[in-house]
């Protein structure tokens, strides 16, 4: 994992975003640990994770830990 620059973080949106530009967040590699933020709000600052914490989340929803039927679909 790279880090970047505090004071000029790399964000990036998830592959797994909605691809019609809304309900997405963005992260970025930070000296401190991972950032996380919303994309429709930067402005609004972001949320910083342990690099564990982060490994340990992401694990979880790539395992659909966190899913569930919001519309029916499911």
């Amino acid at each position: 994992m790279q880090l970047s620059d505090v004071s000029h973080p790399v964000w990036r949106k998830s592959t797994r975003s909605n691809g019609a530009g809304g309900d997405c967040v963005e992260v970025a590699d930070l000296a401190v640990g991972i950032g996380v933020r919303d994309s429709k709000a930067p402005e609004a600052g972001h949320l910083t994770y342990a690099p564990e914490a982060w490994v340990g989340f992401t694990a979880q929803v790539k395992a659909g830990r966190y899913d569930w039927d919001v519309d029916g679909s499911a």
